[in-house]
């Protein structure tokens, strides 16, 4: 997952900003691995409570009856990701201590929290039977991380790229918006495709167990869950990239590679709430109306003079936020049984409204997007706005104009980089980076 972000941001960026964001790609990762140790994990998975967890730091009393490393690793892939996400969405204006500062927060607090919310059987959002009721019956269906992942990291870019304000000449001066596509659409090919494969990792995947049959049909059991789990990712995914290739063609006049791929991912973060409890069918419900979302957002965000290099914002938050509603229209009773009681026989949940499951399920969906939204805002909107107010989030415009590799890191990231070729450009630039212009 991480390499497949890196990829396709390298490419959605233009290259004079190409070694930033892969290093920021890197820091994410690294970074996150040590605050999920010390704190995150903790703050996840911990006892106690059903806000947040109060044990594991640094992995103390791990492994244990119901943590070993192998979990915390899979949970950290989780949690790095969230970074990535937001990272994407104030590429190429960022300065390069601000992601450290932030990316530590994220990892370390911010997600974890709502993790306990939903992932731990303590949390107040849990699905889960535990150490408290299921709200409103049911408890809200994540399954491998719409909201959990998508949405914070989402709503977190959607902060960083409001207090930042749009990159240099995004907008003209009549706010009518000015294309800044990415320089490597072979980059971003080749990420959504690993992007594609790891999904298969974190959907059918978030099954704790494989080897557990169901009661009522011996001859299937959480393998099977997994196989169909793979199935309504690939159908939700590829019906998403075929309304946005299509739905692009109608309103932009052209078939658009890149807009397909971020098409397909919006796909992809819709079903990853309700990926093992819904069938095959209503995949392709969920992917068609996760295009027009993505379509929608993307459309009022250049009205609102909003600027997201990546769309992670309108892609992550908006999906994800769609996808938690999707799962509480089509979650079907087996399904959901299934995935959180074993499918023990005689038992009974709330599942999709429109399978007439009652209203439980959706009012817990949407009071999970309600509570992360407000939570992220709560806390990474004051920490973008500090950054803002100390001179510690964007970097100068001729630094901007420049480009972050040679501004910040000292060269680019292709040893034939077109400013090359202009030794009075390249060297005005290279002015900026030492301090003598």
């Amino acid at each position: 997952m991480q390499l497949g972000f890196a990829m396709l941001c390298a490419g959605s960026v233009r290259a004079k900003n190409a070694l930033n964001i892969m290093l920021t790609n890197v820091v994410d990762a690294v970074v996150g691995t040590v605050s999920y140790y010390l704190f995150g994990f903790a703050f996840a998975f911990g006892g106690s409570n059903p806000f947040i967890g109060t044990s594991f730091f640094a992995l103390h009393h791990v492994p244990n009856d119901s943590y070993d490393y192998a979990y915390f690793l899979y949970q950290w892939a989780f949690a790095i990701a969230v970074a990535g996400i937001t990272s994407g969405s104030i590429a190429e204006r960022t300065q390069f201590s601000a992601y450290l500062v932030f990316s530590s927060l994220l990892t370390g607090l911010v997600y974890p929290v709502v993790a306990h919310w939903v992932w731990s059987s303590e949390g107040w959002l849990s699905p889960s039977a535990g150490g408290v009721g299921l709200l409103f019956g049911s408890g809200a269906i994540d399954f491998a991380g719409s909201g959990v992942v998508h949405l914070v990291g989402g709503i977190a870019g959607l902060w960083g790229a409001v207090i930042e304000g749009p990159r240099v000449g995004r907008f003209d001066a009549f706010g009518k918006p000015v294309p800044m596509r990415g320089h490597n659409a072979t980059l971003v090919v080749l990420g959504t495709f690993l992007l594609w494969f790891g999904w298969f990792g974190f959907n059918p995947g978030s099954y704790a167990r494989i080897l557990v049959p169901y009661p009522d049909a011996p001859d299937q059991g959480n393998w099977t869950g997994v196989g169909r789990t793979a199935v309504t990712t690939a159908l939700a995914g590829s019906t998403a990239g075929l309304v946005t290739l299509f739905g692009r063609r109608l309103l932009a006049g052209h078939w658009d590679a890149l807009d397909v791929c971020n098409g397909l991912l919006g796909g992809f973060v819709a079903i990853t709430s309700g990926c093992a409890v819904v069938e095959p069918w209503a995949a392709i419900v969920c992917g068609f109306f996760a295009a027009w979302v993505l379509i929608g957002l993307n459309k009022l965000a250049l009205k609102l003079w909003f600027d997201d290099p990546l769309e992670a914002a309108p892609l992550h938050g908006g999906c994800g936020a769609w996808g938690l509603i999707f799962t509480g229209l089509f979650a079907k009773e087996e399904l959901v049984v299934q995935a959180y009681e074993s499918g023990e026989v005689g038992v009974s949940r709330p599942f999709g409204l429109l399978l007439g499951g009652g209203w439980g399920l959706l009012l817990a969906q949407v009071v999970e997007v309600v509570v992360i939204v407000g939570w992220v805002s709560l806390t990474m909107a004051p920490l973008f706005y500090v950054l803002h107010k100390l001179h510690l989030l964007r970097i100068s415009v001729d630094e901007e104009l420049a480009g972050l590799d040679i501004s910040s890191h000292g060269g680019y990231a292709y040893a034939a980089h077109p400013e090359d070729h202009h030794p009075r450009f390249y060297a005005d630039y290279t002015s900026i980076a030492d301090g003598t212009r």
